[in-house]
């Protein structure tokens, strides 16, 4: 199968710079389609922008613009009318929409599939590749192998779900998070703080499901019977949350979320958690050692 190496980043905002700027300093023939091509300062080197798709097809597009299907549709229109003889694989940067609602009407959905990177895109290490309904194997390993080469360590779904890998377990936490601070439960401080200091800690070191393992499946598989019961199962958005979006309460850009930010300078909490991040995930990688001999286990096919 060919190598990918000339990459297409379709749209210029904060995902898109970080991606573009992995590609570009991993020596890949690296390219921007952005409106404002002419107008861009400061881009990295081995990035070229242009406000037209080039003549010839690159090797991979993969489109960051707004989170609507109609957008989106029309970009993979418009880079299949470009290219009618060899459509380049083309990747949706999404997060959450469906990848077979967003193929219909393409005319070779079989090369199309999602790459799911997240904030900040540049340094987080993890890039969830996943595949649509009819695209190959060999496809998703190609570009799998095109993110092992500027530094990431891929995820590879091989068939297409709603939300990808991580955001849905993010969701089923969050979903049961915010039940609990809307009954009363717990507050928002609470959850963080044991969060902060029990699961993720844990899960830095054994990840999910090893940890359990660890623990021991027979106490987990009692204590699933009891609890899973009792979660809270509804299968709709949290109104707390939807209504707290419509007050305008948005988070940290807003001034108040969950918490009160006024007062907080927002770049500098964003850079501030970027750069703890990084110290964090450099540490889990050099700080704690090796392995002892002995202590890691293989994988089994479910």
């Amino acid at each position: 199968m060919h190598v990918i190496q000339t990459v297409l980043i379709y749209g210029y905002g904060v995902m898109g710079r970080g991606v573009a700027a992995t590609f570009a300093g991993s020596g890949f023939t690296t390219l921007v389609k952005s409106s404002r091509a002419g107008k861009l300062a400061g881009l990295p080197a081995n990035l070229v922008a242009v406000e037209r798709l080039p003549k010839d097809p690159p090797d991979l597009v993969i489109e960051f613009v707004p989170e609507e299907a109609g957008v989106k549709q029309a970009v993979y229109a418009e880079i299949e009318a470009a290219y009618p003889g060899g459509a380049p694989l083309v990747a949706s940067g999404t997060s959450g929409l469906d990848l077979v609602e967003l193929a219909r009407g393409m005319k070779h959905p079989e090369r199309f599939l999602g790459v799911h990177y997240f904030m900040p895109a540049d340094t987080a290490p993890v890039v969830e590749v996943m595949a649509g309904l009819a695209t190959a194997h060999a496809d998703v390993d190609r570009v799998a192998d095109a993110l092992r080469r500027t530094g990431k360590e891929p995820v590879v779904l091989y068939k297409p779900i709603v939300g990808f890998l991580v955001n849905r377990l993010q969701h089923a936490i969050l979903h049961e998070a915010y039940y609990l601070i809307e009954a009363g439960v717990a507050s928002a401080e609470d959850i963080d703080h044991a969060a902060r200091r029990m699961l993720a800690p844990r899960m830095c070191l054994n990840g999910l499901i090893q940890q359990k393992d660890i623990s021991g499946l027979k106490i987990h598989a009692d204590a699933q019977r009891s609890i899973v019961p009792k979660l809270f199962h509804n299968a709709m958005p949290n109104p707390m949350l939807q209504n707290m979006v419509r007050r305008g309460e948005t988070g940290l850009s807003a001034g108040m979320g969950f918490y009160d930010w006024s007062g907080c300078g927002v770049e500098a909490v964003r850079k501030q958690a970027s750069s703890q991040l990084a110290r964090l995930l450099e540490f889990l990688k050099t700080g704690i050692g090796a392995p002892a001999p002995r202590t890691q286990p293989k994988a089994v096919a479910r």
